[in-house]
């Protein structure tokens, strides 16, 4: 008897949550993207670089959002969108190296933090197509977990595309037992799925238009595998080029509206499948909050995060602020806004709502346990 590849496929009939991690690499300035317009001393801080409040966007009364990041506003003024200041890990060498180490490893342990949480969360149903990571090589935030490392759907498919030795393969599969046979027959499941998407319209939905270039790019691909059910549950994605040491405002005019013109298009894009996703950005450090002699800013400690959609109590800032602002003698070290937010915490909220069964401890095994109020 021969069996087919429509015997071996289960649809994700049930779609789960997904998490989609968007990574700022190069320690992006957390105070140019939701600055505190009403600190006097920010302004001081930066006589070229402070984002003028007629020019922000109005957020609470004290923040604005920069008129480049305009695409989000929307989003926050629905609730969507949560921004968190004074974000951070405890590593505090402002190393590129050492802290994006820490940020995706979650800690001074082996392997990735979402890794662990989608190695603790198995279900029976993950397969090839669990986790991604758009880009060339998987990312380190998934270590220790199965990925895959996409930049187009044509990346994942057989050599041989002939449908006789696919049938062949099912057939095979299908009488093998244990590990073995389960992970061939995923795997097959998975090209069946991509195949399917692949002769479906390459059409963003619900008037979606992303940003030219590879981060909307990646993003389209995300929201295309999210849409067509094929069991993702992670997914992870950068924006490099944030590294501001000189003329930041040339930097960031390119930037800015790239991250959030592709953000907004993913959150249209989903449409009704929003409700399961979550989007956390987030970057391995902030920078300093007095801007240099290039016009630039230099490595600092915290810096902003943002967690769209996915059920988040958005339309706020989080934030604990100051009274007296960014005054020189309550910053950290040189000239830092000091982390009054964990990035784990921030993490930690998001997987907890994903998952309330999940044992954080042994995701950021010895790190504080908390959450933040989004």
């Amino acid at each position: 008897m021969s069996v087919g590849l429509e015997t071996i496929i289960s649809p994700d009939r049930t779609p789960s949550p997904v998490i989609v991690s968007v990574f700022l690499r190069g320690g992006a300035d957390g105070l140019h993207l939701a600055p505190p317009l009403e600190d006097d001393a920010y302004h001081r801080s930066r006589p070229t670089l402070a984002v003028a409040k007629t020019a922000a966007l109005p957020l609470d009364g004290f923040f604005g959002l920069h008129p480049d990041l305009a695409p989000l506003h929307p989003l926050y003024k629905e609730g969507s969108l949560s921004i968190i200041h004074q974000c951070g890990t405890a590593e505090s060498s402002r190393s590129h190296f050492e802290a994006e180490d820490y940020l995706h490893h979650g800690g001074l342990q082996g392997g990735g933090w979402l890794g662990r949480y989608l190695h603790h969360q198995r279900r029976p149903t993950d397969g090839p197509l669990t986790a991604v990571s758009i880009g060339p090589n998987v990312s380190d935030s998934l270590r220790g977990t199965a990925a895959v490392a996409l930049q187009d759907l044509q990346d994942f498919t057989l050599p041989d595309k002939d449908p006789a030795l696919r049938g062949q393969l099912a057939a095979l599969y299908a009488r093998t037992g244990g590990p073995l046979g389960m992970a061939g027959r995923d795997t097959l499941a998975a090209l069946e799925r991509i195949e399917s998407v692949r002769k479906s319209p390459d059409q963003p939905a619900n008037g979606a238009e992303y940003p030219v270039g590879g981060f909307g790019n990646g993003l389209r691909l995300i929201a295309r595998l999210i849409r067509a059910h094929v069991g993702l549950r992670a997914a992870t994605i950068e924006l490099g080029g944030w590294d501001s040491h000189f003329t930041q405002l040339t930097l960031t005019a390119a930037l800015l509206p790239e991250l959030a013109g592709g953000l907004a298009a993913f959150q249209r894009d989903l449409g009704p499948e929003a409700g399961r996703v979550s989007t956390v950005v987030g970057t391995e450090f902030g920078r300093r909050v007095a801007e240099n002699v290039s016009i630039g800013t230099d490595h600092g400690r915290a810096g902003v995060m943002m967690v769209l959609g996915g059920g988040t109590k958005g339309g706020r800032v989080l934030a604990d602020w100051p009274a007296a602002g960014l005054a020189p003698e309550l910053l950290e070290g040189p000239g830092d806004v000091p982390v009054c937010h964990g990035v784990h915490h921030v993490l930690s909220t998001v997987l907890r709502r994903t998952a309330p069964e999940v044992d954080l401890g042994k995701i950021f095994p010895g790190l504080k346990p908390g959450t933040v109020g989004i």
